[in-house]
């Protein structure tokens, strides 16, 4: 066989080679990105059947939760009422005066006695962009695409001895948080979310655990622990779907 015949010859199979295994690579990407999407979306069913299940959840129009926050020595007394996708206010109440903060679609306000305030104060941009999103009461992953919500799935990590799943969520508002399952329960057990306080990003960390069963068929946490608070705060009792006033959310400046 005449050299150059051969040359082309081996060419042309080496060229074959590299279009079958590029072929190969390109489709072994593409598998692995589709089960990369899956193994995410399986991460969110389960959590959502764990919770209690879709249906149940959107069910969810109004929540009260009566919970207390233990700090050196004192139980501070919390309520948080919470309408969805409308208004959330939180009181607290320290040595007879009441503080509170509230969030509508509109606006937000906080009112903190101790710190020698008179009259309620508007709440920065960047404040009631992240508060907004904590308006769905029915939570970030139940239908979350049709919120415009989009998720990532992350490498494990370690929390607390317990190897977490990890989803990253962007929210439609464009806010971002991590969520860390337990593997077994499919409870979240920690969330991490960057928030701009005072011109300066800072990251929270709440830990979630004592989850509970409510009669409505949700299963919510009952021990809450933030990063931004020194003490944990315990659920005592929570309510769902019942008589809210709306007026509570209305806020005097004068």
């Amino acid at each position: 066989m005449p050299t150059s015949k051969a040359n082309y010859l081996a060419d042309k199979y080496t060229t074959m080679k590299l279009i079958k295994y590029l072929s190969f690579a390109i489709t072994g990407l593409l598998l692995s990105a589709m089960s990369f999407a899956q193994t995410a979306d399986e991460i969110v069913a389960n959590h959502i059947t764990a919770i209690g299940g879709a249906d149940n959840w959107k069910k969810v129009n109004n929540m009260r939760q009566e919970a207390i926050l233990s700090v050196q020595g004192m139980d501070i007394p919390l309520v948080i009422t919470a309408v969805h996708n409308k208004a959330t206010k939180q009181e607290f109440t320290v040595m007879g005066m009441t503080g509170y903060s509230i969030i509508t679609a509109e606006g937000g306000w906080n009112f903190n006695p101790m710190q020698g305030q008179t009259k309620p104060q508007p709440i920065t941009q960047d404040e009631l962009k992240y508060g907004k999103d904590q308006l769905d009461l029915q939570g970030d992953f139940v239908d979350y695409k049709a919120k415009g919500h989009a998720i990532q799935l992350l490498d494990k990590e370690d929390v607390e001895g317990v190897e977490c799943l990890k989803l990253k969520l962007t929210r439609k508002s464009g806010n971002e948080s991590i969520f860390f399952f337990d593997p077994k329960t499919y409870y979240i057990v920690r969330t991490s979310s960057k928030i701009s306080a005072n011109g300066q990003e800072v990251e929270s960390v709440v830990n979630l655990s004592n989850y509970q069963k409510l009669p409505e068929g949700i299963v919510v946490p009952h021990t809450i622990e933030n990063s931004a608070i020194p003490a944990p705060i315990t659920l005592n009792k929570v309510i769902v779907n019942g008589k809210v006033d709306e007026a509570i959310f209305k806020v005097v400046t004068q």
